[in-house]
C-alpha cells in the first residue's frame, strides 16, 4: 500500500510504494544537521506529486547525491544517489533516500532504526 509524504508546508509531496521495513539514521554532518531518518527505495518506488519546481536541489563533497529539499520550507524531503552498499558508487543501480520524518500517519518506532557512521566514514 502506498505511503505519502510531505514537507512541513505541502508544497513538497511525495509518495513510496510500500511503507519502510526500517529506517536509517546517519551522522555525517548533513544528516545530523537535517536530522533525517532514511527510508531507501528504487526509482520505481518512488514518486513525487507535487511540481519539480517546489523542489530545490542541494549538492555537497562528491557531488554524486541530490540532496533535495522543498524551496519553500526548506525540509529535507528526499535525496537521489548511486547504491552505495558495495562501498562503491553504483550508478546502474540509483537508489531514492526518502526523510521517513516526513510520512504522514506512520509510526516510526514501528520499524528498526539502523545507523550510518557517516561522521567517520566519509
Amino acid at each position: 500500500m502506498p505511503i505519502e509524504a510531505s514537507c512541513h508546508c505541502g508544497e513538497t509531496v511525495f509518495e513510496v510504494t510500500e511503507a519502510p521495513s526500517s529506517v536509517t539514521r546517519c551522522t555525517c554532518s548533513l544528516c545530523a544537521k537535517r536530522g533525517a531518518l532514511w527510508a531507501y527505495y528504487t526509482p520505481a518506488q518512488f514518486r513525487l506529486l507535487s511540481p519539480a519546481d517546489n523542489v530545490a536541489t542541494y549538492l555537497w563533497g562528491s557531488r554524486m547525491v541530490k540532496h533535495h529539499f522543498c524551496a519553500n520550507c526548506g525540509c529535507g524531503t528526499f535525496s537521489e544517489s548511486p547504491d552505495w552498499s558495495s562501498g562503491k558508487p553504483d550508478f546502474d543501480n540509483p537508489k531514492v533516500a526518502v526523510n521517513a520524518r516526513l510520512f504522514d500517519d506512520f509510526d516510526l518506532d514501528a520499524v528498526p532504526m539502523n545507523m550510518i557512521d557517516g561522521k567517520n566514514l566519509w
